[in-house]
């Protein structure tokens, strides 16, 4: 390796990706060819990056395996950053075997944590967490310990483990301060503001108040009664009922939670959640119906009973009820979860995430666009969209995730 590329590399390695094409701007070689690809990549002109990497990768030749491997990698950590999660990851673990074969262990560390960031991502926390289990970043550069920290406290505070994402929050910042990055140390700092801004509304009796991450995770210990509108689900007891593919029941189970301890009349139920103002016998029939099956889910966690005049929820051991609401009302809520965190997302990419069509993700992008809530870049499949931060509480519970997760 010749020195103006072990200047460069020393350059990328301490966030200094200007330092970095002096040295080798005007190089086509494999070895340059990286190394722009990666400092394109800090400066954020991902295309670029992914270009000059994928020269570089066909440019190593059948003995440099090792370094093919290293571009796979950077090019995956590129293509998260451009939220292009389609691709299958069979290559990216291909290079981790060949990393670990040559015994370099950063890149292999690197590796495994692109794949874990990429799970996360998609709400994949039981796979993430597998992932992260065996990994040991002692003994590392303070830059890779720092990523891994970051990686675990993401995880955690999607699973609603906050005292575990505070702790590694605190060895994150230790290691990205003893790295000298500053776009390090200011990462850190952002993902630590998650866990002091409101994450959602709690909606009782007594009325309406925000909660911050740790007040959420307590209220789903205290054994109350949870009809949590973040993540469309019931929880109780440390039970998990799911309910995001099933829109009216968890409409009916929310209704009933809001009136508890009293009952909701019929007629307002069929309004409420059927949307109907004009009700029929087709609609009352449909409503006994709906409500038959809402009363076998929810038999473990709530008994369900017809009053005179409608329907009312009691749960099991006396429990006390509360509605779980996010700080943004609307369905789009979780796609406008994800559009905020500055990056841009194709339709494809999104869909994914979510675990719905294409197509829905496409009307409501729509729909945004016409709410001047959301911007276009770019045109067919280059297309990509954006949203402004939403400011002043945190996303987290609007992300998809599987709950519980241990």
């Amino acid at each position: 390796m010749d020195s103006l590329i072990s200047a460069a590399a020393r350059a990328l390695a301490t966030g200094d990706p200007l330092g970095a094409l002096k040295r080798v701007a005007l190089r086509d070689d494999p070895p340059a060819l990286a190394l722009r690809g990666i400092a394109m990549a800090q400066l954020g002109e991902h295309p670029r990056a992914r270009e000059l990497l994928r020269r570089a990768g066909k440019g190593f030749g059948a003995h440099e395996e090792l370094s093919r491997a290293r571009c796979v990698v950077a090019e995956a950590e590129v293509a998260l950053a451009m939220r292009d999660v389609g691709e299958s990851p069979r290559e990216l673990h291909a290079a981790v075997a060949t990393l670990e074969a040559r015994n370099d262990r950063v890149n292999a560390m690197q590796a495994r944590l692109v794949a874990a960031r990429r799970s996360v991502l998609l709400g994949r926390l039981d796979e993430a967490a597998a992932a992260l289990a065996p990994l040991d970043a002692q003994g590392l550069p303070p830059l890779v310990v720092a990523a891994a920290e970051l990686t675990r406290a993401e995880l955690a505070l999607r699973a609603l483990h906050t005292g575990t994402a505070h702790a590694a929050l605190d060895r994150a910042q230790q290691a990205a301060e003893q790295s000298g990055v500053p776009a390090l140390v200011a990462e850190v700092a952002h993902t630590r503001t998650a866990l002091e801004q409101p994450a959602a509304r709690l909606l009782q009796k007594e009325g309406e108040r925000l909660l911050r991450l740790d007040e959420v995770e307590a209220l789903l210990a205290s054994g109350t009664l949870v009809i949590d509108a973040c993540r469309h689900g019931l929880h109780a007891g440390g039970q998990w009922l799911p309910l995001t593919g099933r829109p009216v029941l968890f409409a009916l189970a929310r209704a009933l939670a809001e009136a508890w301890p009293g009952d909701v009349d019929r007629r307002a139920l069929i309004e409420q959640v059927f949307r109907t103002r004009r009700p029929d016998e087709t609609h009352r029939a449909r409503l006994r119906v709906e409500m038959g099956r809402l009363r076998a889910l929810v038999a473990s966690m709530a008994h369900i009973s017809a009053t005179p005049r409608g329907f009312a929820l009691q749960p099991l051991d006396q429990r006390p009820v509360a509605v779980l609401a996010p700080p943004v009302d609307g369905e789009e809520a979780s796609l406008l979860a994800l559009l905020a965190d500055g990056a841009a997302w194709s339709t494809s990419a999104l869909a994914q995430a979510l675990g719905v069509s294409q197509r829905t993700v496409q009307r409501a992008l729509a729909d945004l666009e016409a709410q001047g809530r959301v911007r276009s870049l770019g045109q067919a499949r280059a297309r990509r969209w954006l949203a402004p931060p939403l400011t002043g509480f945190t996303t987290i519970l609007l992300l998809p995730a599987s709950l519980p997760f241990e």
